[in-house]
């Protein structure tokens, strides 16, 4: 994959070494340190084997990929992601891959696992060199594969200079790079905005996710992703108490809820979506029909006066409430206590009268609303209006309305960071949107979601998530049910729509019209 496409490189993923006998998980360094320890205590085998597994797994990924036949320079730390390094130095000398091994030189000892590979290495003939000064800095032909082991994820601190000249001298020199287990110089669960690190084209990682994948800001460094599996215990995973989780399939097909045979529509909720103004009925016809597909059981639209026709011409199947005012939304008048479900915001402007319209629903409606685009606008504007929403609302923010509510945040982990502590302290649910959404639930939970793709970062893909999950909820999935389910869903349905047309061509109502595939492939 060629380098300036690395936003549609970004956490491709790569299952094909993982034995799916437990759940994917989400471990930060400390877990990962100490599952290695389990895996080493409990089967009875030494770190060194480990390392052993390790770089047999990527010598796998090498060979199925058609890499054998290239020549690799590895450059190699002299912890134990170097030791990596130099145990498939090895192995791809074995199976006859030119190697030339490439030694970052600090002037003291490895790790013993490091030195002991050094050591086999040596009885090999893969040509080792040092590099201890600028000058040691080699030109190095354009057909070569890098192989990245300089740091792992036990990095915690900054770079030393010498490091941060070959890391810049690696990425300068244009050559296919592979790193192996995090790219060098990126932490595992901290901001590495302001690091100097390899731009990966793959990254070769073990048995989970790491923090650092999962955020935008490190996305021009991983390249694809493919996590391979080294065979790490899985018991250890039932005695942690992890508050991030990854939302896969699995999962989700463990949240749907199947209909039963004998059902009604009365089974599946009256929601109620506020949406609409003069321009922007679109949003309203999108979040409307997104609503309807996702199942919920009947609609009711309050829009505008204007948008009557465009509405029931466009959506039959949904009813229409019209608002006094011709342009804009003023006002509910009916109780809407009564609802399954409200949705609210999309499309719906920033008027007086609609800030008004938007405290009367908030006040009215005991229940979770899901509230997005225009109504979160308001919210800013009027922060007091926070304090009014009925628990476990869900807020359905992109970054720029995140920052407008909450403030701005340096990096994506204190982004992270401030919505788990706003979802506990307003009692409510915040979907930060983007790629691998994530969810903060206000117990403390998080959750990064993992469909979707660049095709959906156009207008009116919200407004479908806004339905979406009105549409859940009006069924009676709980709201953090229907926020999870929402948001997998809705990615889901967009990559579906993007193998159709294109992540270019895609529109957010392909989207909408791929929902009963979406539907289809949980089912499954």
């Amino acid at each position: 994959m060629q380098k300036g496409n690395s936003w549609l490189a970004f956490c491709i993923l790569d299952f094909s070494f993982i034995v799916l006998h437990f759940k994917m998980q989400i471990l930060n360094a400390g877990q990962l340190r100490l599952w290695d320890q389990y895996t080493i205590q409990h089967e009875g085998i030494a770190s060194l084997d480990l390392m052993e597994r390790a770089a047999g797994r990527c010598l796998d990924w090498l060979e199925k990929n058609h890499y054998l036949d290239k020549s690799f320079c590895i450059f190699c730390g002299k912890g134990n992601n170097g030791g990596d390094g130099l145990a498939l130095a090895r192995m791809l000398s074995a199976k006859k891959s030119k190697v030339v091994v490439y030694i970052l030189e600090f002037g003291h000892k490895g790790t013993e696992d490091f030195q002991v590979n050094l050591a086999r290495l040596h009885q090999t003939h893969v040509e080792i060199r040092f590099i201890q000064t600028e000058e040691t800095l080699q030109s190095i032909p354009a057909n070569e594969i890098f192989i990245d082991a300089l740091f792992g994820s036990g990095l915690n601190r900054p770079l030393e200079p010498m490091a941060v000249q070959l890391i810049e001298h690696i990425n300068e020199t244009g050559n296919e790079i592979i790193s192996i287990d995090i790219p060098s110089g990126m932490y595992v669960d901290k901001s590495s905005k302001d690091n100097t690190m390899v731009r990966a084209d793959h990254t070769l990682s073990f048995q989970c996710f790491k923090p650092a994948f999962l955020v935008a800001e490190n996305e021009p460094f991983i390249g694809e992703l493919h996590i391979l599996d080294i065979g790490l215990l899985p018991d250890f995973l039932a005695s942690l108490k992890n508050d991030l989780d990854l939302v896969d399939m699995p999962f989700i097909h463990a949240l749907y809820k199947p209909r039963k045979k004998f059902a009604h529509k009365g089974n599946f909720g009256h929601a109620l979506l506020v949406a609409g103004s003069y321009g922007k009925m679109g949003a309203a016809l999108l979040a409307a029909k997104a609503c309807l597909r996702t199942g919920a059981g009947l609609l009711t639209c309050h829009i505008p006066a204007s948008g009557y026709t465009v509405l029931q011409t466009a959506l039959p199947e949904a009813m229409i409430e019209t608002d006094e005012e011709n342009l804009i939304i003023s006002a509910v008048n009916k109780n809407i206590s009564g609802y399954s479900a409200v949705g609210l915001g999309p499309g719906i402007g920033k008027d007086e009268k609609t800030k008004d319209a938007c405290v009367a629903i908030l006040k009215g409606h005991p229940a979770s609303i899901v509230i997005d685009a225009d109504a979160l606008n308001i919210i800013a504007t009027h922060p007091e209006l926070l304090s009014r929403l009925p628990p476990y609302s869900i807020l359905t923010p992109h970054p720029k309305e995140f920052e407008r509510l909450f403030g701005e945040a340096p990096n994506d982990f204190e982004r992270i960071a401030m919505a788990r502590k706003q979802s506990k302290a307003y009692q409510c649910i915040i979907i930060l949107k983007g790629h691998n959404s994530f969810i903060a639930i206000p117990g403390g939970a998080g959750y990064f979601n993992t469909t979707g793709n660049a095709g959906m970062a156009k207008g009116g893909s919200g407004d479908a998530l806004t339905g979406i999950i009105t549409g859940l909820l009006a069924q009676g999935y709980s709201a953090p049910e229907a926020a999870i389910f929402g948001v997998y869903l809705h990615g889901l349905a967009g990559d579906l729509a993007a193998r159709i047309h294109s992540q270019e061509s895609m529109l957010p109502s392909d989207l909408i019209d791929c929902l009963g595939k979406a539907f289809q492939a949980i089912e499954a």
